[in-house]
């Protein structure tokens, strides 16, 4: 039986803070392409590219439901840190980031629909791992979020540590990294547990505030989601300590596409030189006549990049006038979340994220 903790002295426990852990990876070679000879963007050889111009819509699977990734605003409209990494890229392809179809994904039902040609692209708080891109034709473009694994339980429970978890019901999705590190995580602590699998997450929070399972675990980004959606009853909620796994997740395609590999890896990275240059939505137009090579070559003036990834020349100017720069997709979708940018924040600035030179 689930052993309840009681409180040591009267007081709401401290809520913990989040702490993610990752390591920065580096993306696999992108089979080299010939630069297309006209001045307008060539014919891609890219099978996937040339069924998104021909379709006019590129389309992105999601969660749908998960608070700072992707959830529908009051309006219906799709927001967060996923969401807007789709539109990133439709932004890159058409110059328009409306031009894209999200279409919610289980953790189940995902790969699947990536492999089948369903979706063009995965931005759904999906974990790049060996296996995955070993064995499902899978291929990571970027990086979005470095994330950890935590756990979450009601804070009445009296319960401070996962250590505390002996005998717990615990809920979990199935298909997941998140599945396989709580049992790993439990048999090195010599704990025993009993699992509660639930596939969608609306049916998880659902079992969780019913006290279904007595906690529940999955990436901690998507923990503090789930806590800031309780609004007024959030602080009967309590993220735990302890981070038990690597969790980098972003955006994946299906392998061998390099082409469309490239513009789904360089468009995260357009975001990312863009802050480093101080360049955002709201003041691009007023780095037009610079004389700074960098910013030159990622206006589109000089170095014919976007001629190179079959792309406008402008093609980076249109992602961050109609969508921003990492940092304010960061604040839009995360920062009211609670969640700190910590190992997320520009190389620059101590953080993980990275983004070779482009020129």
């Amino acid at each position: 039986m689930f052993r309840s903790v009681l409180a040591a002295a009267g007081g709401a426990a401290a809520t913990a803070g989040l702490v993610v852990a990752s390591m920065l990876v580096c993306a696999s070679p992108a089979a080299a392409q010939s630069a297309p000879a006209q001045s307008a963007p060539a014919q891609s050889a890219s099978e996937t590219l040339n069924a998104i111009r021909s379709r006019g819509t590129l389309l992105c699977g999601v969660a749908g439901q998960v608070a700072g990734f992707s959830a529908p605003d009051s309006r219906g409209e799709m927001r967060g840190l996923d969401a807007d990494t789709c539109r990133t890229v439709a932004a890159a392809i058409f110059g328009d980031a409306k031009k894209v179809r999200f279409i919610n994904t289980t953790t189940q039902n995902r790969f699947t629909a990536l492999q089948s040609g369903e979706l063009d692209m995965l931005a759904r708080n999906t974990t790049w791992t060996l296996g995955r891109e070993g064995a499902l034709g899978l291929e990571f473009a970027s990086v979005n979020f470095y994330d950890g694994q935590g756990f979450i339980v009601k804070t009445s429970s009296g319960v401070t540590s996962a250590k505390q978890l002996a005998g717990a019901s615990i809920c979990v999705q199935p298909g997941t990294t998140t599945e396989l590190n709580l049992a790993d995580y439990f048999r090195t602590q010599g704990l025993q547990f009993t699992p509660v699998v639930i596939e969608t997450v609306e049916e998880v929070y659902k079992a969780f505030i019913a006290g279904r399972c007595d906690a529940y675990t999955t990436d901690s980004s998507s923990l503090a989601a789930f806590r800031m959606s309780q609004g007024p009853n959030a602080s009967q909620y309590l993220l735990l300590p302890e981070i038990i796994s690597k969790e980098p997740l972003g955006a994946a395609v299906r392998k061998g596409d390099w082409k469309f590999f490239d513009v789904v890896r360089w468009t995260h990275f357009a975001t990312l030189i863009a802050e480093e240059l101080g360049i955002t939505s709201k003041n691009i137009d007023s780095f037009a006549d610079s004389d700074n090579p960098d910013v030159q070559r990622f206006m589109g003036k000089t170095g014919d990049l976007g001629k190179m990834l079959g792309l406008q020349p402008d093609w980076a100017v249109n992602v961050i006038r109609q969508v921003g720069n990492f940092g304010e997709i960061w604040e839009r979708n995360i920062t009211p979340m609670g969640v700190q940018r910590g190992i997320n924040n520009l190389w620059t600035k101590g953080g993980l994220q990275y983004a070779p030179p482009m020129r």
